[in-house]
């Protein structure tokens, strides 16, 4: 690894330590040190969280989440990793909080209210006038738990905005700025995005984050001429899309939405075999919430259909 230019002998350095554990980003404020908690010393239990789910949720925090930088009142950072989702995916959430063991789920009603006690509870069934909810990741868990891993694990974020979010916060956390104004308008990147679509393709962990991505800004539909498809949408990146066709194999063109907007879209029979390949046999980590159920209810629709219904399906 040191004798790539843009990994260089800090990363290799960082490597040999986290192997035996996971260290800390930047110091942490001891003004985050209240009620009691302290610094976490022995972090090995979050070594176990299983890299397919950390993948996952890479490519999740891709399509729907974001690294907020910004300036309190008297001019500090303010640094935190929120996760946005409609009220009906809440249980995605809390599988992400349980797995992690970090993050403060808030739920805010069409009120704009907040209640934010009663969401940490698995069993909790949200108010009728509940609208969003958020799981929100503060500075020091950043700093002590998911980045770490993050890095640990070489997971990359792979959208240009999530990719210049995290590059800035991990700047700042290691360079201890605390005020706003402190923050350089360019920032050194932690590393560089593949210049090929099979360099996307060839990414350890770029099957599990198409899961994540997929549960983010992916759709299993049934369009009005009967045809199944399978899509994917995201801001324009033609590398990243590219690569989703050499994943599902397919010579399908690359759309542009909106004139902005990349769009995967698949739906020939050998396609839509490739897709269910995928989710069902590939062993990467399962999809979960709106999006398992509408990949279910597709699947049985898929099953009852005369032009899909030979295909192979999970049992």
């Amino acid at each position: 690894m040191s004798a790539i230019p843009w990994v260089g002998q800090d990363i290799v350095e960082w490597k040999n330590v986290v192997e035996s554990t996971l260290p800390t980003i930047g110091i942490i404020n001891k003004h985050a040190l209240k009620n009691g908690r302290k610094e976490r010393l022995d972090k090995k239990e979050f070594l176990s969280i299983p890299y397919s789910f950390l993948a996952m949720l890479v490519g999740f925090i891709d399509g729907d989440g974001y690294i907020s930088i910004t300036k309190s009142t008297k001019g500090f950072i303010t640094l935190n990793l929120t996760i946005s989702l409609h009220i009906k995916d809440l249980s995605v959430l809390q599988y992400i909080q349980t797995v992690l063991g970090i993050g403060r789920i808030n739920l805010y009603p069409k009120s704009g209210k907040q209640d934010t006690a009663r969401a940490q509870r698995a069993t909790y069934r949200p108010p009728k006038g509940a609208d969003t909810c958020k799981l929100i990741i503060n500075k020091t868990d950043l700093q002590e738990v998911l980045f770490p891993l993050f890095l640990h694990h070489n997971l990359l974020f792979l959208t240009n905005t999530r990719r210049e979010q995290f590059d800035k916060a991990i700047f700042i956390l290691q360079n201890g700025i605390t005020l706003f104004s402190a923050i350089p308008a360019v920032v050194p990147s932690m590393y560089p995005i593949p210049s090929t679509a099979s360099g996307y393709r060839n990414l350890p962990f770029f099957n599990n984050w198409i899961v994540g991505f997929t549960m983010a800004e992916g759709s299993f539909l049934v369009k009005n001429n009967h045809d199944a498809c399978f899509q994917l949408r995201q801001r324009t990146h033609v590398l990243l899309f590219e690569a989703f066709k050499l994943v599902f194999e397919t010579n399908r063109k690359i759309g542009l939405d909106s004139g902005s907007y990349n769009l995967f879209s698949v739906s020939s029979i050998y396609d839509i075999q490739k897709v269910i390949d995928f989710f069902s046999f590939s062993g990467c980590h399962p999809l979960v919430g709106l999006k398992l159920i509408q990949y279910e209810q597709w699947l049985m629709y898929l099953r009852d259909s005369k032009r899909y219904g030979n295909l192979k399906f999970p049992d």
